[in-house]
């Protein structure tokens, strides 16, 4: 082999590399951008929770406040769903698998909950 060949072949091996370096980076990118969306959703969902006890505690009702709230949440999880489309299932699979909460079945029901929940979010079961 002459010089040149091996310019042209090295210089094609380094194209390689550099391709697949921002693809791993765009997917990081986009895998961090999930986990901070879903650190937002759960953060609008106990905000939720909050305002629905605190209405329900002083018997007051304030519908429009609430389908703000149900809307934001609603937002948030289709910009997840976009962001997870953009990657492999296999991607999808060990972002959600990250940032998945530990689970426990209901007593009553045997629906799965959070390791953390009171209530069952199915059958209403104080946990």
């Amino acid at each position: 082999m002459d010089f040149n060949k091996l310019k042209e072949l090295g210089k094609g091996y380094v194209e390689k590399g550099k391709a697949a370096a921002l693809n791993l980076t765009e997917r990081g990118v986009t895998e961090a951008k999930i986990l901070n969306n879903q650190a937002r959703l759960a953060k609008a969902q106990r905000q939720l929770g909050a305002l629905v006890y605190s209405l329900a505690k002083g018997g007051e009702e304030n519908q429009p406040l609430v389908d703000k709230y149900v809307d934001a949440i609603s937002a948030i999880e289709q910009e997840i769903d976009q962001l997870k489309a953009t990657l492999t299932p296999a991607e999808a699979a060990k972002v959600e698998e990250e940032s998945a909460p530990a689970v426990k079945g209901c007593p009553q029901c045997g629906a799965q909950v959070d390791d953390d929940a009171l209530f069952c979010n199915k059958c209403g079961a104080q946990l």
